[in-house]
Formats: C-alpha cells, sequence, structure tokens
C-alpha cells in the first residue's frame, strides 16, 4: 500500500527565457504530480515540448511580475528558491516542506535578488556549472518525490 503523502507543491520560473524550457518543466511537473506550475514576468506560448498536454492535467498561471507572484502563493506554501547562491543549501540536504513552490529564474540572470530575499530557503543542486532550467527543475521535483514518497 502505497503511503498518503500529504500536502502539494508547484514549480515555476521568473523571467523565463525561452517558451521551450517553460513547456518541457511543465510536462515535468505534470509527469512528477506537481499541483501547479507557474511563470512571472514572461507569458508562456503553446509548445511542442509539452508532449503530454500538461495544461489538460497540471494548472499553469501566469503573472505580470514576481510581487504577484508572491501575492499569489497559497497559505503557508514556503516559496523555495533553486539557485547558485552563497546561502543556498545542496539538495540533498534539505527537508522539503509538506507545501512549497519551487522557483526558478532565467539561465542567464538567475532568480533575481528581489525574489531570492523573500525565499526563507533556497537551494542549489551539486555540480560545477550551471544547469539548464527546466533540467535543474525537474532534478528539484524529483529529488522531492522520490524522498517524501520513499
Amino acid at each position: 500500500m502505497t503511503p498518503l503523502v500529504r500536502g502539494f507543491y508547484g514549480i515555476g520560473i521568473v523571467g523565463s527565457k525561452t517558451p521551450l524550457n517553460v513547456g518541457t518543466l511543465w510536462r515535468s511537473a505534470g509527469i512528477l504530480g506537481a499541483a501547479f506550475m507557474f511563470t512571472a514576468g514572461r507569458r508562456y506560448p503553446d509548445q511542442a515540448s509539452d508532449t503530454i498536454k500538461a495544461w489538460r492535467h497540471t494548472p499553469y498561471f501566469e503573472f505580470a511580475d514576481d510581487e504577484a507572484l508572491f501575492d499569489a502563493i497559497p497559505k503557508g506554501c514556503w516559496p523555495i528558491a533553486v539557485e547558485l547562491d552563497s546561502r543556498a543549501k545542496p539538495l540533498h540536504s534539505i527537508v522539503h516542506p509538506e507545501r512549497a513552490c519551487y522557483i526558478l529564474g532565467a539561465e542567464d540572470t538567475g532568480v533575481p535578488k528581489r525574489v531570492l530575499e523573500r525565499c526563507p530557503l533556497v537551494v542549489s543542486i551539486p555540480g560545477d556549472y550551471s544547469l539548464n532550467v527546466a533540467v535543474a527543475g525537474s532534478i528539484v521535483l524529483y529529488d522531492r518525490v522520490t524522498r517524501l514518497c520513499a
């Protein structure tokens, strides 16, 4: 019998640079059970990378900017930045909260400083180089699912 996993999580990108990354992350979010997907600061056109038609299964929210995103984060949900930052904790060392909103930034600029300052937790994925944003987000979601459902 599968144990009951409580809570929910969502993921998205602030200032997304390419629609392909949004589509790929949305697909991963749908496959890995995210409750929602979002972008802040950019619009998302339909993408060929969304082969599972994630919009049918995982709600998507478009926020005009990061301020609108923070206004909409559900009560009790932790905003968690995924970024190479001096205060970041390695992904493998954190305990995923029951309710989480994982926030990624554009590949060329990362998570904006004003967003990092509002996140009580910043995590990083070990490695010498920055990952593609869709890959990084997928790794975070996979880590959550495998550790909370183990």
